[in-house]
């Protein structure tokens, strides 16, 4: 996601490594890679030059302050290349927003969303993702299916809103669009819908036809928000589109599609500075749960390659036990952690989503978010499954004789299975430190991970080694060096002879 703009950031970055102070020179040649990367990532000349204008003015004309304190109040050194880097992700920050994700409401406090697009956007699909967003919120949401041009449309809708247990309102044989959106209005009235998403009709093309019938359905239903599905592979497409759209409607904002798909990302950087309409909701994968309120300043520290743990949290917030995840953070305190908390974590872990799509919102992580190899965590798990209550308390009860008979469980090779020992008990040295810095405010928000922040950022912590500990980096997947595996070794045979003498000494009592 967004490959072609963190790379032309990063190069700019890399370029002002060492540097003691800014100049015209060095400048433009940080700029000059910035600009290329604007520019293949599809983003409006216009755009281009207006932004790489400000940078630059700022750059040099703002004092650098080399030293300044962070919220704990030490005092931290900032380098000409870091003064540099922030003026970027602010003009970032500014060109995309700023935005109010927040839905209006219309009479009797109803929240009604009218969506609008071409066709082959993912309209419908969005309209049921929107209907889960407003159930979670409280709300009691009715879908419409008002697209009766598209074949096998309506069952589409009816589908996904089963799948959610949300209503859907369906037209009669024959009826029009604007009757079909007045009559699902009416119903929402009489039968207490307090929410109510309109998913209309698309075509391949903006032409008056497709105008007049959505302004017929305003004016029948008046929305309180008409929003504009957008693909973002369309790229510089997605700017016109919407520009003819808005000319056409009042837009009160977008739905970014497949920006996850997409490694250029020019459509997102541009819309809101070419139209004035702003970017409201990303919508990310095929699952309903998949749709994210609009944060310009999560986006830019993506591009920036700096991560977006805000954004992080927020989705752990959606899929993960309260509960749950602080009793495992307790165990892990307390060394009692185990391989079935791990797997329990995965799942949720999964449940955010694809992983490079969670890595690239991790500080470290977005370079080596394409590293990610989704199929390892299904070797894990069948490891896992294939241990004992025991071997999953305890892993380093886990010799040859043991790990051979779980590898031929699990389809692995006995190996794998000692490598997967020995990367759990770097995770838990590596979660255990984890949380100082600039990560332990955000982190410390994940629920489970709170009680674990603390230990600060080990020294020459490598991200790589966390993406090792399960299994999930292709590549390198063993992760670590041989001088940390070596003692690791050393470690569990120490913990297995411990175990043997426990055993010993409870069988002779």
């Amino acid at each position: 996601m967004l490959e072609t703009l963190t790379r032309g950031f990063g190069a700019a970055r890399e370029r002002l490594r060492g540097v003691r102070e800014l100049s015209n020179e060095n400048i433009d040649e940080a700029l000059r890679d910035v600009r290329s990367s604007l520019l293949e990532a599809d983003v409006d000349f216009t755009v281009v030059k207006s932004f790489l204008a400000r940078v630059k003015e700022r750059a040099l004309g703002e004092k650098v302050e080399t030293r300044v304190e962070d919220a704990s109040g030490r005092t931290l050194r900032v380098t000409p290349g870091q003064h540099f880097v922030a003026i970027c992700e602010q003009e970032l920050v500014a060109l995309m927003g700023p935005v109010d994700p927040s839905l209006a409401r219309g009479r009797r406090g109803v929240v009604s969303v009218m969506l609008v697009g071409l066709q082959g956007v993912g309209k419908t699909t969005v309209a049921a993702k929107l209907a889960r967003h407003l159930q979670r919120a409280g709300r009691r949401p009715l879908l419409v299916a008002a697209d009766v041009y598209r074949p096998a449309a309506v069952e589409q809708l009816e589908t996904l809103g089963a799948s959610i247990g949300v209503a859907v309102h369906r037209g009669a044989d024959g009826e029009l669009p604007p009757s079909i959106c007045e009559a699902a209005a009416a119903r929402a009235q009489s039968q207490g819908f307090d929410a109510i998403v309109y998913d209309t009709a698309g075509r391949l093309a903006v032409d008056e036809e497709l105008m007049a019938e959505l302004q017929d359905i305003t004016s029948r239903v008046e929305p309180a928000n008409t929003l504009l599905v957008c693909d973002a592979l369309m790229g510089r497409d997605a700017v016109q589109v919407a520009q003819a759209f808005h000319e056409k409607l009042a837009l009160d904002g977008l739905v970014m599609t497949k920006l996850d798909g997409d490694a250029r990302g020019g459509a997102a950087l541009a819309v809101k500075a070419v139209t004035g309409v702003p970017i409201k909701f990303l919508g990310t994968g095929e699952s309903v749960d998949r749709l994210e309120e609009f944060r310009p300043e999560g986006l830019a520290s993506r591009i920036l390659g700096m991560g977006d743990v805000v954004g992080l949290v927020k989705d752990f917030e959606q899929v993960a036990d309260q509960k749950q995840a602080e009793e495992a953070a307790e165990r892990m305190l307390e060394g009692r952690f185990t391989l079935d908390d791990l797997l329990s974590q995965l799942k949720t872990i999964q449940r955010l989503g694809p992983l490079r799509d969670v890595f690239a919102k991790l500080p470290m992580f977005g370079s080596l978010a394409d590293q990610v190899d989704e199929r390892e965590l299904v070797k894990v798990e069948a490891m896992i499954r294939s241990m004992t209550p025991a071997e999953r308390a305890e892993p380093g009860i886990i010799q040859k004789s043991r790990a051979s008979r779980i590898a031929r469980g699990s389809g692995r090779r006995s190996k794998e299975v000692m490598q997967l020992v020995q990367r759990f008990a770097q995770m838990r040295d590596v979660m255990g430190a984890m949380g100082g810095g600039g990560l332990g405010g955000l982190l410390g928000k994940v629920p489970g991970l709170g009680r674990l922040m603390g230990g600060g950022m080990p020294r020459g912590f490598d991200p790589q080694a966390l993406l090792a500990s399960t299994g999930a980096a292709s590549g390198q997947s063993a992760g670590g060096s041989r001088r940390d595996d070596s003692r690791r070794r050393a470690q569990n045979k120490q913990k297995r002879k411990q175990a043997r003498k426990a055993r010993r000494k409870s069988r002779k009592k």
